[in-house]
């Protein structure tokens, strides 16, 4: 058998796996895996540096399938260069309990770099493994020591590119000169539904030329030479990322299908499989056919991938030799363990009627973190000064080919890759996804600020971080309608609500800068979930804790600030974040009217969903029905811990332009209106 009839019994072998998972499941997309997999094989065998018996090496190449629609070519790809993939999987393709689901799982699937499937979503996870790379090979990299070199490549689709949140990464990783980047563009000119011709006549390769992109086109998706041509020239063009777009035809080989939109998103059925086996001299039966000589070509991936993790072992183990402290840093990293003593020089702030905003406090938080923690890495939506994230001594962490005369607001040091200031720019949703593909990447704690009403332009990504079970920390401020002059536009109301529906993310308002303290220390122990971190604009006064409980409660979730005023009490008032000072502000004036209240702070709603059921009823008495709930949010979901019986003090309308102040007495958010209507649910309990 020659090369070439090699190379072509392995293309069509990746393409009817494909094709026979979607038959099998009748259900699928065999458009992409049967025009990109040519694309894919010599990406896969002639250039990815990977190791299928060990998915987790820290320096092997990333590959991200960002039009995960096209998952059934990826299974293909694992199953046959050895990852832990049998064939009982692939026949199990989007099955219940199956490790080969409809789009792509990172947690799931070994060998999946990244929890893909809406479209743009893995161009903007690779951003961040690319920054990943060079941040690492940054700080770590020493003349004769090259442990980190490896590239990042996707693997995109006609609908990646019309996403917006691709267009703000292409242009990140443009403007950061991220040169081991790589994109191979599936231009079939085809989607679900139609041509692309309905919607999409841009010149793609022009848009990300003026990004700063190198960039090239091969005209056949067939020819496997110049694909790796193109791909070798995009290796060497290291000072900038690089976008190949392979012309393809989607579905190719299926003679009534082929070029089609009917070839994208459906199985091609029984007999247009039959042709196209026919068509490219497929055997028709079995189903799942692998040619031996097909599998001992993919199957050299393990032999040659084992010998490039060994050969990187022994340079990790020079390394070593000669940097124990670095490597020993290095190693903890990757274990994702917190150095001991991490939290020790946390600052404690004193009680203060006026206090700082929780994002103020939280800035003081993040420098000692910083100091401790060097895996620490992230940045703004070009909202450092609000959001108080910069680390101070950190850098920036920009091209250093890039000058940075005349440049303000940086937050200072050096100007590298080793910084850990990212400067995402205005660019929301691309920050949410880098920030995710940081986390995806090992061996960082990452995190993102906005302000909270814009974590609506990120919702897709933190819920794909939910999903995919990874430790992202997207920290908001300015959490209320006490924003005020800025007006409704930038004032959240149902955003609160609206993160809490999320499953598996964590999300923390913490009520002072004490618990502020403790809502940093609660999220950087999280490994199998999101974080999200709310703050407030707004000064809030900082709790005397020698006469309110320990903010250390924040880690249960919900806890009774007055627990020396015991029992029996009257009325129950529950608050988060900011609202908690007007409960605390109303309870001596409930004493005043022989009204006794119990004060519980309610941070987050899952930690104290996660707690025990005595703990819960310790805190929020089944029995007891006088309670009311208080915050300048969305009041949907509060009916949960308060009871349909009792009381919301909350919003169903939105905000106003004016001083935040009188922007929170406007909208009810008074002392004078938690003592009414606490009174009111005491007489209601009095009476029955």
């Amino acid at each position: 058998m020659t090369q070439a009839e090699l190379d072509a019994l392995c293309v069509n072998t990746l393409r009817f796996l494909s094709v026979d998972m979607i038959e099998k499941a009748r259900s699928g997309h065999p458009g992409l895996p049967m025009g990109a997999a040519p694309a894919a094989y010599v990406l896969w065998t002639r250039f990815l540096r990977h190791n299928p018996r060990n998915p987790s090496w820290w320096d092997r190449d990333r590959f991200v399938l960002s039009a995960g629609h096209g998952s059934a070519l990826l299974y293909a790809l694992l199953h046959l260069t050895g990852y832990d993939l049998p064939l009982a999987q692939l026949q199990s393709f989007r099955q219940w309990g199956s490790l080969t689901p409809g789009h792509p799982e990172s947690h799931l699937t070994p060998g999946v770099e990244a929890s893909t499937g809406p479209l743009g979503q893995g161009l903007g996870n690779a951003v961040g493994m690319a920054i990943a790379e060079s941040h690492l090979a940054a700080r770590y990299n020493r003349p004769g020591h090259d442990l980190f070199r490896h590239f990042t490549y996707v693997l995109a689709g006609d609908g990646d590119m019309m996403e917006g949140i691709q267009s703000e990464a292409a242009s990140l990783a443009g403007h950061l000169r991220l040169g081991r980047l790589i994109v191979l563009y599936d231009d079939n000119s085809v989607t679900l539904s139609a041509s692309t011709s309905i919607a999409f006549t841009e010149d793609v390769g022009a848009r990300f030329r003026a990004c700063g992109w190198h960039t090239q086109r091969v005209e056949d998706g067939n020819d496997l030479g110049a694909i790796e041509n193109a791909i070798r020239s995009a290796q060497e063009a290291a000072d900038r990322p690089s976008l190949i777009s392979v012309r393809t035809i989607l579905g190719y080989g299926a003679p009534g299908l082929q070029g089609t939109f009917e070839a994208h998103g459906s199985p091609l059925g029984p007999d247009e499989t039959l042709k196209a086996k026919k068509n490219l001299g497929w055997p028709e039966r079995p189903s799942f056919y692998i040619p031996q000589e097909a599998l001992a070509r993919f199957r050299e991936a393990t032999a040659r991938g084992e010998e490039l993790e060994r050969a990187w072992r022994r340079r990790f183990e020079s390394f070593e030799a000669e940097f124990p402290e670095l490597a020993r840093e290095l190693r903890r990293r990757w274990r994702g363990e917190l150095p001991a003593g991490w939290d020790a020089k946390l600052p404690a702030f004193p009680a203060d009627p006026k206090g700082p905003a929780t994002r103020q406090a939280s800035g003081a938080v993040l420098q000692e973190i910083a100091k401790a923690l060097p895996e620490l890495l992230g940045g703004s939506a070009d909202l450092n000064p609000s959001t108080h994230t910069a680390l101070k001594d950190g850098g920036d962490l920009e091209s250093p080919e890039r000058t940075p005369d005349g440049v303000q607001g940086r937050a200072g040091g050096s100007w590298s890759y080793a910084g850990r200031n990212i400067h995402f720019g205005v660019r929301e949703h691309a920050m949410a996804a880098a920030v995710n593909g940081l986390a995806y990447h090992g061996g960082f704690i990452p995190f993102g600020s906005t302000f909270l009403v814009f974590s609506d332009y990120m919702r897709p990504s933190i819920r794909l971080a939910a999903l995919a079970k990874i430790p992202s920390i997207f920290v908001f401020t300015h959490d209320s309608v006490a924003v005020g002059e800025d007006g409704p536009s930038h004032e959240p109301v149902e955003q609160m609500a609206s993160l809490r529906a999320i499953p598996n993310l964590l999300v923390i308002r913490p009520c002072d800068a004490n618990e502020t303290r403790w809502a940093w220390q609660t999220a950087l122990k999280q490994r199998g979930r999101p974080t999200s971190i709310i703050l407030s604009r707004q000064s809030v006064p900082t709790l005397d804790r020698m006469r309110y409980a320990s903010a250390e409660h924040l880690s249960r979730g919900a806890y009774v600030l007055n627990p020396e005023a015991g029992q029996p009490f009257d009325v129950l008032l529950i608050a988060s974040g900011s609202e908690v000072g007007l409960i605390v502000a109303a309870e001596p004036l409930l004493n005043q009217a022989g009204v006794r209240a119990r004060l519980v702070s309610m941070p987050s709603w899952r930690l104290f969903e996660e707690q025990t059921r005595d703990y819960r009823e310790s805190v929020l008495p089944e029995k007891f029905a006088a309670r009311l709930a208080v915050e300048a949010g969305s009041p949907l979901g509060w009916e949960r811990w308060t009871g349909s019986s009792a009381g919301i003090l909350a919003l169903d309308s939105f905000g106003a332009s004016a001083p935040g102040g009188t922007v929170m007495k406007g909208l009810g958010f008074t002392v004078e209106r938690v003592v009414e209507s606490a009174l009111a649910i005491a007489g209601r309990r009095t009476a029955a």
